[in-house]
């Protein structure tokens, strides 16, 4: 256990075990309890006195979880039957942490979906058992308070924050049905009608579903193995918004593909949704399903909002090249852009200013380590294990909501990304050659602007807007030309029906050097625009705008060997 920025030496509240089958750890939801698996027994410590309270026997523990307010702890063990295939004993145990003694055994074949979910008072308490979904009372885990039977339940989550405690739930479709997601409102299961809302879709062989922090509408991300299209290897995707109030809608994402991922900020009124064929788009929406910010396209499969809701880092991790993009969201502003190499987990600190990526076994077993970044860029503590050694999991110690304050990111005008120069330089590259491969969407704000109306923009309200705006490009890029002499000059469109022809080389090559010029150009002048209209360039932007003489220069040459 290592203690956080700014000092990141050895915790003295933690005596460190150096076994060799650490593989289970987790803190208590407050932080001030830590347990831990070494292969022989389960361990749980009180932090804040660094004193052991309870030891249990249990060496073959693989997953451990404390309830809310630290009233139990959960245990799981992978389930085995006798060699004669009788039923196995009982491998999922709940323990009380006051006495020490074992509350409940059950038996949970499945690794997920193993522990029992709490509100968040621990006045109830549930598992998902045979299709149906069992409740439990103030721990009283001796007699099922309540079930809520419908046919074949998949899933179910528990919503955050006070009582009233609502439920959602998830039954795939069967014999030509569809899938829906009902939300009710504990103990109220009578039927549909008691039902707070219901969502209902065709195209579902399994679903993530998100309450928002103050359970007020749950977002579902409905995906099928198989898309029947072609188009994509990871199946398909739809994107639903169910409200407590029994409102729902499909979010519409305006780019076809995989939905990577979805978070909810914690203000509980905008989420931001990850998707699309690479480059992914980035979006922003409010509870109307409308977008508010655009992020564009780039190399991103997933998004994680700061605990304070203040800063939302977009990220390309897993089979993407590590690089992240850390946004302040209350003005829309770019604060760096580092990048974290074959990183396979990021968590934020809960002061909401630090940051965590890590590279973990099994899922990479060389270069294991983490590190420990600030938001504007720059690696603040970096450790990697030896070749022979493997990190299995990085967490931080949790604090309860309030602890920290929401904090102003300064972000210099220059961050130093903390990283080695040909590092960055590769991943820099790397982002520029997708720029030129495929035409990254620069971010724009949705919002309505004064004047406009609350209506959201239609698809072919946006769909003219870029016409007109490809044709103010087109007019500007004409002018440029203009300037370098009469043998650059293009006739309008509108009489291009009574002139010859565009001047073509009669080689393919050269005609593709000077489209690919012109290209380059067009988009330095919309960058001029950005630059004259207050908007702060990114260092490679300012970058190619220097470059604007010698590319003029080039199409000179080469127009003029026509």
């Amino acid at each position: 256990m290592v203690n956080g920025p700014p000092s990141f030496t050895e915790s003295t509240a933690f005596q460190r075990d150096s076994g060799k089958n650490c593989k289970a750890v987790a803190f208590s939801k407050d932080g001030s309890l830590f347990a831990w698996c070494n292969g022989q027994k389960v361990n749980v410590v009180n932090i804040t006195r660094a004193e052991l309270l309870h030891s249990f026997d249990l060496p073959k523990t693989v997953c451990l979880e404390f309830s809310p307010k630290n009233n139990v702890l959960a245990t799981w063990q992978a389930y085995t039957t006798a060699k004669d295939g009788t039923a196995g004993v009982p491998n999922l145990q709940l323990h009380d942490l006051r006495t020490g003694k074992c509350l409940k055994s059950f038996i949970q074949k499945k690794m997920q979906n193993w522990c029992p979910c709490w509100a968040d008072d621990e006045s109830i308490c549930a598992r998902n058992v045979n299709n149906e979904v069992h409740f439990f009372e103030n721990n009283n885990f001796n007699t099922i308070a309540n079930k809520l039977h419908l046919q074949k339940v998949s899933d179910f989550v528990l919503s955050p924050g006070a009582q009233p405690t609502k439920v959602a739930v998830y039954v795939p479709g069967s014999k030509g049905a569809p899938s829906f997601v009902r939300l009710y409102q504990y103990p109220n299961f009578g039927g549909p009608q008691s039902a707070l809302a219901n969502k209902s879709f065709f195209k579902a062989d399994k679903v993530t579903m998100l309450w928002n922090k103050k359970a007020t509408a749950v977002l579902v991300v409905a995906s099928t193995e198989v898309d029947k299209s072609g188009a994509s290897y990871y199946g398909e995707q739809t994107l639903h918004y169910v409200a407590a109030s029994g409102e729902s809608a499909v979010v519409q994402l305006p780019k076809s593909g995989p939905i990577y991922d979805v978070a909810w900020s914690p203000n509980s009124v905008e989420f931001c949704a990850v998707y699309g064929f690479m480059p992914a788009k980035a979006t922003v929406f409010n509870l109307k399903c409308d977008p508010v910010f655009d992020f564009g396209t780039g190399p991103r499969n997933a998004a994680y909002y700061s605990p304070q809701g203040h800063v939302l880092v977009l990220a390309g991790f897993g089979n993407l090249r590590g690089q992240m993009e850390v946004w302040d969201v209350r003005s829309y502003r770019l604060l760096s852009k580092p990048v974290a190499a074959d990183s396979t987990y990021f968590a934020w600190c809960p002061d909401g200013e630090h940051m965590v990526t890590a590279t973990c076994a099994p899922r990479l077993r060389v270069g294991n380590g983490y590190k420990v970044w600030h938001c504007t860029g720059r690696v603040l503590h970096a450790h990697e294990v030896p070749g022979e050694q493997e990190v299995w999991q990085v967490c931080w110690q949790p604090f309860p909501d309030g602890v920290f304050p929401e904090r102003a990111v300064r972000c210099p005008a220059l961050p130093d990304f903390g990283v080695s120069v040909p590092t960055w330089n590769r991943g820099f590259n790397h982002f520029v050659i997708c720029i030129l491969q495929h035409e990254d969407e620069p971010p724009q704000n949705m919002k309505p602007q004064l004047g406009g109306g609350d209506k959201p923009v239609s698809k072919t309200a946006l769909k003219n807007q870029r016409k007109h705006e490809a044709k103010k490009a087109a007019k500007q890029e004409a002018k440029a030309d203009a300037h370098q002499g009469p043998a650059q000059v293009k006739p309008p469109q509108s009489a291009q029906q009574n002139t010859v022809p565009a001047m073509t080389t009669g080689d393919p090559e050269l005609d593709k050097k000077i489209k690919n010029l012109k290209k380059k150009l067009k988009a330095i002048e919309q960058l001029k625009e950005q630059a004259a209209a207050g908007k702060q360039l990114e260092k490679n932007q300012v970058e190619k705008i220097q470059k604007e003489a010698a590319l003029l220069k080039e199409l000179e040459d080469l127009e003029l060997g026509v």
